[in-house]
């Protein structure tokens, strides 16, 4: 007898808890705040959900759901302008020469 399984957990998002939250990382668009949730999918059909821990931030624009540890709204940045890569907009070392999270030439 031979079993075969295709399934899988997930996290998805839940109820939003504050509307235009933050920023995204990827896109910079605005982001809500919202409840995280697991979700158990057998043969791709979701079975069973349960909440998560942590609330996480979903993108309006591109969907990115990111951790809620990452922050909020942008405060003032304590690392120098040069110190961003120009074309995500991620915080890198002024000592690199390729941004580390999209590969652009700094």
């Amino acid at each position: 007898m031979f079993f075969f399984f295709v399934g899988g957990v997930e996290q998805g998002a839940g109820r939003a808890l504050k509307e235009a939250a933050g920023r995204c990382l990827r896109c910079g668009g605005t982001a809500d705040l919202v409840e995280t949730e697991k979700v158990l999918k057998l043969f791709f059909v979701p079975v069973w959900r349960w909440p998560g821990k942590d609330p996480a931030y979903l993108c309006r624009e591109c969907g990115l759901l990111a951790p809620g540890s990452l922050g909020a709204e942008p405060g003032p940045s304590l690392l120098p302008r040069e110190a961003r890569c120009g074309a995500c907009s991620r915080a890198v070392d002024p000592q690199f020469r390729f941004c580390p999270f999209c590969g652009s030439a700094l």
